[in-house]
């Protein structure tokens, strides 16, 4: 990890912001295999070879690719029926992103870490004239509905989840925040704002280069911005915390990541990473059977 972002301050900053950015996090040669697997998967994705995808026009899960339709993600980078499966694996349970997950988390030790999460996004397919795919504000597992009281209440919960995107490409600016709003309730001007206000007051375009990480809390306010005259490729991910339970299920399951788990093959992995994602992928299945139909966070 460089030195100008210490773990020691990595916590202090989430809390403070609801975001904190770790610069140059891989190495060359992590970010150009990285780079090569992320292109490949991509052009898989759009030419309908890979069905798990996000698909333009839709904000939330369950998404439904179909021929002509535009995409803006790709889903399950773990299942091991993804070609380059294995170099998302080494990714993901690897040091770099662990290492200030568990900070962040506050985990003494890998045995405290839940499997989640692994996605690309990318820049989105879409019509001719048109020149970008927009996500409008929200939170992820709080609803626009949601009273103040109700918002406060949920934000005042522990968070069981590190949440990141690791850019692969230069010049990302696809994630707006608005910082220090996952500790509070929405304002008024926040609530009557259109969905997609182009300027919330205080907002924040958060600037990624290639090999640069963005961990933020998933309940802040923020949006997403795809430029369609512009290559994006950034791994979203996310991690647990063993004692969230049955509170990460719904955040995680709803995503279908069940449905191919227990086929994951993580013999590629050194003696160091796959006990680790043995251990977390154990865990995330004892989620599973033990929470049942979690339905959706949000809709849209």
């Amino acid at each position: 990890m460089p030195a100008s972002t210490s773990t020691s301050t990595l916590r202090s900053q989430l809390e403070k912001d609801g975001f904190v950015i770790i610069r140059s996090l891989l190495s060359p040669a992590q970010l150009a295999t990285l780079r090569a697997a992320a292109e490949r998967t991509t052009a898989l994705a759009r030419a309908g070879k890979w069905p798990h995808v996000r698909t333009v026009g839709k904000q939330f899960p369950p998404w439904t690719w179909a021929p002509g339709v535009g995409i803006w993600g790709v889903q399950h980078l773990l299942n091991p029926a993804l070609p380059d499966a294995d170099a998302f694996a080494r990714s993901y349970f690897g040091d770099e992103i662990l290492g200030a997950a568990r900070e962040l988390l506050s985990c003494r030790s890998d045995d405290e870490l839940v499997m989640e999460l692994y996605n690309l996004l990318v820049r989105p397919d879409v019509r001719e004239g048109e020149h970008g795919f927009e996500l409008r504000w929200h939170r992820d597992d709080i609803p626009s509905s949601a009273t103040p009281e109700e918002e406060l209440a949920r934000l005042q919960e522990p968070a069981w989840h590190a949440q990141w995107n690791l850019t692969l490409c230069d010049g990302d600016e696809s994630l707006i925040v608005v910082p220090g709003s996952h500790a509070r309730a929405r304002t008024d001007a926040e609530r009557l704002a259109d969905p997609f206000e182009p300027q919330m007051p205080g907002q924040l375009a958060v600037r990624l280069d290639a090999g640069d990480v963005v961990f933020y809390d998933n309940n802040i306010l923020h949006r997403g911005r795809y430029d369609a005259r512009r290559e994006r490729l950034s791994l979203h991910g996310s991690v647990g915390h063993v004692a969230g339970g049955k509170l990460c299920a719904r955040n995680v399951l709803q995503h279908g990541v069940g449905s191919w788990v227990d086929e994951c093959d993580f013999s590629i992995l050194d003696e160091k990473q796959r006990a680790r994602a043995e251990g977390m992928r154990a865990r995330l299945v004892k989620l599973g059977r033990e929470s049942g139909d979690v339905g959706y966070s949000l809709t849209g």
